[in-house]
């Protein structure tokens, strides 16, 4: 596997803060670092940004590059239960143990200052994993993420593959379930495009917000008339996200 990092100029001096960016399906650590834009805010906020592959690569597991919403770049942000995946395909924890162990050695990352966001299936990673781990992510936003995964074909495929047919430990990767069973964080803020091909049957940005609301879960969730579920729209705002992140990260 593979990852990109990019570190602004104030790293010369010191620790700064790092925010994760979790990518969607097909997606490797390239597209964003390639399409987003993203570094010359980070440049200009003094925030390092950490681009992860979405999935393990040359696994070698029969089917893995069969489908492209399952298995190679479809890594789902989760630990697999299920053989022969259990074995390889462990992303949540790659993300929250692995990859940050490598990180905080090599690079003048703040341990202390890391906030998380993401794009589709990276942002239903970015903010599954932010909900389980507040103490860690001190802010979390997402682009058009899949909000309801045991509700949609996409989550459905992945949780059901990697986990099994046990409903029960799909709940722990479902950001409407963490919300609905008490895990709260900050403010989340979420972008979405209108015109979106996903919006109604994959991603459902309405129910999070209804769990958030009954939760008493701040979320800023804004929709956006002619966007789709492109890198064009991830451009477009992500200079707002990072100074979104930045807000909460540089005290």
């Amino acid at each position: 596997m593979q990852f990109s990092v990019y570190t602004p100029p104030q790293a010369k001096q010191g620790k700064v803060p790092v925010l994760w960016y979790l990518s969607g399906l097909t997606c490797t650590e390239e597209n964003f670092t390639v399409k987003a834009g993203a570094q010359r805010y980070a440049a200009e906020h003094g925030i390092i940004l950490v681009v992860p592959d979405t999935s393990p690569r040359g696994a070698e597991i029969d089917g893995e590059d069969d489908d492209y919403d399952f298995g190679s770049g479809a890594g789902f942000y989760v630990d697999a239960l299920v053989e022969p995946w259990s074995k390889h395909y462990r992303m949540y924890s790659y993300i929250i143990r692995e990859l940050p162990e490598i990180v905080f050695e090599r690079f003048s990352a703040d341990q202390a200052r890391q906030g998380i966001t993401g794009h589709s299936m990276g942002g239903h990673g970015a903010l599954t994993i932010g909900l389980k781990h507040p103490d860690t992510f001190r802010s979390i936003s997402a682009f058009s993420p899949i909000c309801a995964p045991m509700a949609c074909p996409w989550g459905q495929k992945a949780l059901m593959g990697y986990l099994g047919d046990d409903r029960d430990n799909w709940k722990y990767y479902d950001a409407c379930e963490l919300v609905s069973s008490g895990h709260k964080s900050g403010e989340i803020l979420i972008d979405q495009g209108q015109a979106d091909d996903f919006l109604e049957v994959q991603l459902m940005p309405q129910r999070l917000q209804r769990a958030c609301e009954d939760a008493g879960q701040p979320l800023t969730l804004r929709l956006h008339e002619g966007y789709d579920h492109s890198y064009y729209f991830i451009s477009s705002f992500i200079g707002e996200h990072l100074s979104f992140h930045a807000e909460r990260l540089q005290s």
